[in-house]
């Protein structure tokens, strides 16, 4: 019988991020908490965990660039990427009800979320954490009978809470994506996106003509995020994922790219997924 897949994650158990693993790997796996983003790369670089589960953006709040310097430092290639539906609810302790509330806790960005709802009742007080399902163990481990936690239904589950408002988000249509990565040799098969980056020089149209070697190659590019230099003025790390149906046509404009950039580097090939 193998050994279950260790799976890095920033948070706890039955976060956000436990639940993009689950979709990613299966429930079968064993959870590394971690407490930040670089201590999941840590752990993999340990030999701790053999993947890691990161967000990289979000429908609302935009990229998670921090994440994007983790990926440039540590160079662990991506091998995957889940889109998870992002879906909250507001639960309390069994038996508790709306009226005994006082205390409304999540993290900063599941409270931005649910600005909407909670302007509805200006006399809870909102206590911002580092984490949804943390808030919720909270509510369970302290039995805290006049506070609520914004969390997924994994959190209610596992922590025996009972959901007293469902779907108080209020963009139905919010999702994130998180990529997978791993320092183990994944064969992928049939790859058709990958995540790219590079520089390009100062002069005008450098960045224009790499696009234009993408287009002409029938080249999808889904995403283009740029991030300065550390330390250098006017020069940019740009960061692009690309989808692709013929792979001579990807080849080609990878070899084409190399000529009209500098520190050119595929961050990981793999399946686009975009299942929700």
């Amino acid at each position: 019988m193998s050994a279950k897949k260790r799976v890095a994650i920033q948070g706890i158990k039955a976060s956000f991020h436990e639940e993009a693993a689950f979709k990613f790997f299966g429930e079968d796996i064993d959870t590394i908490e971690c407490n930040s983003f670089k201590e999941t790369f840590q752990k993999l670089k340990a030999g701790e965990a053999d993947y890691v589960v990161m967000a990289i953006e979000n429908s609302i709040a935009g990229s998670l660039l921090p994440n994007y310097t983790l990926l440039r430092e540590y160079n662990f290639p991506v091998i995957g990427e889940v889109y998870l539906h992002i879906q909250l609810h507001l639960m309390a302790l069994p038996g508790v009800k709306f009226e005994d509330i006082k205390t409304v806790t999540s993290h900063p960005i599941a409270i931005r979320q649910c600005n909407d709802f909670l302007d509805d009742f200006p006399h809870l007080k909102v206590v911002e954490s580092s984490d949804t399902a943390a808030c919720a163990k909270k509510i369970k481990e302290e039995q805290l009978k006049d506070t609520v936690a914004i969390a997924n239904n994994l959190a209610a589950k596992l922590y025996g809470l009972e959901i007293l408002e469902r779907r108080i988000e209020s963009n139905k249509k919010n999702y994130t994506r998180f990529l997978i990565l791993t320092d183990k040799n994944v064969d992928i098969k049939d790859a058709n996106k990958a995540s790219l980056c590079f520089q390009v020089n100062n002069n005008v149209g450098s960045l224009a003509a790499v696009l234009n070697i993408f287009a002409e190659n029938n080249i999808n590019m889904s995403k283009i995020q740029s991030m300065p230099v550390l330390g250098k003025r006017n020069e940019y790390n740009f960061y692009v994922d690309v989808e692709w149906k013929d792979n001579q046509q990807y080849d080609k404009a990878i070899r084409d790219s190399l000529k009209h950039t500098s520190n050119f580097s595929i961050m990981g090939e793999y399946k686009k997924n975009d299942k929700v």
